[in-house]
C-alpha cells in the first residue's frame, strides 16, 4: 500500500469540546436551566455552566460560566464527577464541580427559565444525552438515592 493510500484511511483526529457545568444547591434541591431556542439542545434542562476557554482553568471557567448566565459570583468547590459524550463527530468533556456559595440571586441572563428541583425530577425532564446516560453518577455525585 502506498504512503497515499494510508494518509487516506487514517481515521480523523476526534474533535474533543471540555465543558464545566455547576452543582448548586438550596437545600434538598438542586438549580437547572433550560437552553434557549436558538442553542444546541434547545429546551432541555441542564446544570449551569459551558464551554472551557484555551488556557483556563476549569474552575475558573466554570465561575465566568456562572457569572455570564446567571449574574453570580461563586466559590466554586471541589470536582464532583468527569465524563465524556459523543454527540455524533462531537466529542465532550464534562466536568461537574460542586458551587460551594455564591453571591447575588441566580437570575436567567442566558436559559428561558431557572427551577430549584429535586434531583430525582432530573429523570422525568427532557435533559441532554449526556447527561441521561450518566444520571446514577449526577445522583451519587449528588449523594441522592437512584429512585425506585
Amino acid at each position: 500500500m502506498s504512503d497515499t493510500a494510508v494518509k487516506k484511511t487514517r481515521i480523523r483526529k476526534a474533535h474533543w469540546i471540555p465543558v464545566v457545568a455547576g452543582f448548586l444547591r438550596k437545600g434538598p434541591q438542586v438549580l437547572v436551566g433550560q437552553r434557549p431556542e436558538n442553542h444546541s439542545l434547545a429546551g432541555q434542562w441542564e446544570f449551569p455552566g459551558g464551554k472551557i476557554e484555551s488556557g483556563e482553568p476549569p474552575e475558573v471557567a466554570l465561575a465566568r460560566e456562572l457569572d455570564e448566565e446567571l449574574g453570580i459570583e461563586a466559590e466554586i468547590g471541589e470536582l464532583k464527577l468527569a465524563c465524556t459524550h459523543s454527540y455524533g463527530d462531537v466529542n465532550i468533556l464534562i466536568l461537574f464541580y460542586e458551587v460551594k456559595y455564591w453571591k447575588g440571586e441566580p437570575k436567567a441572563k442566558h436559559h428561558l427559565m431557572l427551577e430549584w428541583i429535586h434531583p430525582e425530577e432530573l429523570v422525568h425532564r427532557s435533559i441532554p444525552e449526556a447527561n441521561r446516560k450518566m444520571l446514577n453518577r449526577i445522583f451519587q455525585a449528588l449523594g441522592v438515592q437512584w429512585p425506585r
